[in-house]
């Protein structure tokens, strides 16, 4: 009776999203209701609701407003490079889509985090002419790459949380990552063709090979270079290569100028990174600061600069920022049901209880058990810090190398992130078009069985 209630808001969210009964925030809404009762038999004897309810609450507007911060950013950062009709109103041709999608998306995430990378691609797709369901779909794609989007912190609180090095866990979670770049290759060209451009069979040979290449590049960054560069390092190159089919610059000089933006955006990012021990508002010891050099901080500074000089900046700004509004509310909503749920301990339970039901085959729900930790958090740094610690425990009981669980956790657990509630509530809203997050998870089942597939291959291989 109390692991159903337990399992009650997990149930009902999906269920309200799945069918399209609420839109994503009254989803949120009632869950939240539900989860109060769940929180109530979850916590330690003599421990108060009301007071965990409004600690929790207050903990997760905390962890809410850096990706809200992101995303708002993200937007103004749109809105100040998107001043040319012409080039958003590109037809679409399938190496366009796959650019702006995978390649390109991927590295904005490296560089950002925070589901920036699909906010990018959403917009260059909505440029295209391509809306609805498949269009949220592929600008998801953007994000396959999480564990190392905006360089890492979700892998390094894991480690953190497993007691092991950040080097070795984003190793494990690179192997069936980059297996799973390359079997995205029949998804992607599926999701084009429901968009309404077929990708024909050279153009597949071509994406193939940019997505080995990805693949290759990935494993052998985690193996001879710092985990936090790799995502930059392995989507680099194949985003100029991308970008080159997609659209041979007739002008180099007006192409490196079109690019000069993104470079700024990038060179500003990492250089803000080199600023080690940068003030930061850290209100709570056991959570993630805020830092001075946090990546909101530094989207806002740039695109600020940039809005500055355009004659309609402040009008931009203020469409940009009234658009931002609803897709903030849903991710504060989940972020604060995400903590709800980890905090008082009904996470760790239901997945306690999945595994001591499986027995022998305990190992192999890490991997679904971390995809739906991903879906339900929206962030790596929210799945890693709700079951990375019962995830590393159950590894060692089933006798698996140290780093595997965790490494296999790190990699479904992101995965689930780039398809999350979360995520998905916020595309949706960016929208605006009716899509319902059922709609796009539909379209993601594929991919989804992917994930799963890949991180109990990895747990059979690399025990």
């Amino acid at each position: 009776m109390v692991l159903l209630l337990q399992s009650l808001p997990l149930l009902v969210l999906l269920v309200l999203l799945g069918t399209g009964r609420a839109g994503p925030v009254g989803a949120c809404l009632v869950a939240l209701a539900v989860a109060a009762p769940a929180a109530l038999v979850s916590l330690p004897a003599g421990a108060s609701l009301p007071r965990f309810l409004v600690e929790e609450a207050l903990r997760g507007a905390f962890l809410a407003a850096q990706p809200v911060g992101v995303v708002a950013g993200g937007l103004l950062f749109h809105a100040a490079v998107s001043g040319h009709g012409r080039a958003e109103a590109r037809p679409a041709t399938a190496a366009r889509v796959f650019a702006v999608t995978l390649p390109m998306g991927a590295f904005l995430e490296s560089v950002t985090g925070f589901a920036v990378g699909a906010v990018f691609a959403l917009g260059a797709l909505r440029g295209m002419g391509i809306g609805g369901a498949v269009a949220a779909a592929l600008s998801l794609q953007a994000l396959v790459l999480v564990p190392w989007g905006g360089l890492g912190p979700g892998t390094a609180l894991g480690a953190v949380l497993a007691g092991l090095p950040a080097q070795e866990v984003a190793l494990v979670a690179a192997w069936p990552n980059a297996a799973w770049l390359v079997l995205l290759g029949p998804v992607l060209w599926s999701l084009s063709a429901r968009a309404g451009v077929p990708v024909p069979p050279r153009e597949k040979a071509a994406q193939l090979a940019m997505l080995a290449v990805i693949a290759v590049l990935l494993v052998l960054c985690n193996l001879f270079l710092p985990f936090e560069v790799a995502g930059i390092l392995a989507t680099g190159p194949v985003v100029v290569w991308a970008l080159w089919r997609a659209d041979p610059p007739r002008d180099p000089a007006a192409a490196l100028a079109a690019a000069a933006p993104y470079l700024l955006l990038t060179a500003c990012l990492l250089l803000a990174r080199l600023w080690a021990g940068a003030p930061a508002f850290k209100p709570y010891a056991d959570l993630p600061g805020f830092p001075l050099t946090h990546v909101a901080v530094v989207l806002w500074l740039v695109s600020a600069a940039l809005l500055l000089r355009l004659p309609n900046g402040p009008a931009r700004a203020e469409a940009a920022l009234r658009r931002a509004a609803r897709p903030a509310l849903a991710m504060l909503l989940y972020v604060v049901f995400g903590r709800v749920l980890a905090g008082s301990g009904v996470a760790a339970a239901l997945a306690s209880a999945a595994a001591g039901a499986l027995g022998p085959l305990a190992p192999y729900a890490v991997a679904p058990m971390a995809l739906l930790s991903g879906i339900v958090t929206g962030s790596n740094v929210g799945s890693n810090a709700a079951l990375m610690p019962v995830q590393a425990a159950l590894g060692r009981a089933s006798g698996l190398p140290e780093a595997l669980a965790p490494g296999v956790h790190n990699f479904a657990g992101g995965a689930g992130a780039g398809m999350s509630v979360g995520v998905l509530a916020m595309l949706c809203g960016l929208l605006a078009d009716g899509t319902r997050p059922g709609q796009v998870w539909r379209l993601l089942a594929p991919s989804m069985a992917l994930v799963v597939l890949l991180g109990c291959a990895a747990v059979w291989l690399l025990r």
